[in-house]
């Protein structure tokens, strides 16, 4: 019975351990298997015990197609079936990605984000009259709501007005364009923190002034 015993160590690596020991060796089963006509039946079994540990997902062409690469590369590529889609090679899984390419539309003022800048570059081809003076307000308020995220200092309009100028390079002076003044630090911030609750209610959800609580 001692030398029945499989340890971990003696066994062969989990290729993709989400699927665990027995999927491993059913498709090392399937690699064994000389005929090709059981072999692909054996294979398509698997794929069908693959595609129940993600039912939601076994029907979606594409999962589809992920499914039939894992079983390819659990079999470390030595599976020979006739599969529906392309077979992966043991190149194309060592082959690196292409690194990403993050913008950086606005690196002196990062704290606006790309979002403000994209606005601005909208806003400042619009024709003048009211919509382009209140969507030009609206700007400059999440600039300095921004500003305000970043620092908790308060801020002048006017620095608003010139960082706003200066990314529209120069095609938008809120200080020609906006007859109001923003809105205050206060408004921009408020609702930040969580709200707080009395213990002071009776049943039913009303509190003791008899204000139905929400």
């Amino acid at each position: 019975m001692t030398n029945a015993l499989e340890y971990n160590s003696e066994r062969s690596k989990l290729i993709i351990p989400e699927y665990g020991r027995h999927l491993q060796k059913m498709v090392e089963h399937a690699v064994s298997i000389e005929d090709d006509e059981e072999r692909n039946k054996v294979a398509n079994s698997i794929i069908a015990v693959m595609g129940n540990m993600n039912p939601h997902l076994r029907d979606v062409p594409d999962f589809q197609h992920k499914l039939w690469d894992q079983l390819f590369i659990i079999s470390d590529f030595k599976l020979n079936v006739d599969s529906p889609f392309p077979k992966p090679t043991r190149e194309m899984l060592a082959e690196r990605p292409d690194m990403l390419q993050y913008p950086e539309n606005n690196p002196k003022y990062r704290f606006y984000g790309n979002n403000i800048k994209r606005m601005i570059d909208a806003a400042k081809d619009y024709e003048e009259g009211e919509f382009k003076e209140a969507l030009v307000l609206t700007i400059a308020n999440h600039m300095k709501k921004s500003y305000l995220n970043w620092n908790r200092d308060s801020v002048d309009d006017d620095v608003i007005f010139e960082h706003l100028k200066e990314l529209s390079n120069g095609k938008i002076n809120p200080k020609n364009l906006l007859d109001e003044d923003l809105s205050q630090a206060s408004e921009l911030i408020r609702g930040g923190g969580k709200k707080k609750y009395t213990k002071n209610t009776k049943k039913g959800g009303r509190s003791k002034g008899g204000r139905k609580r929400y």
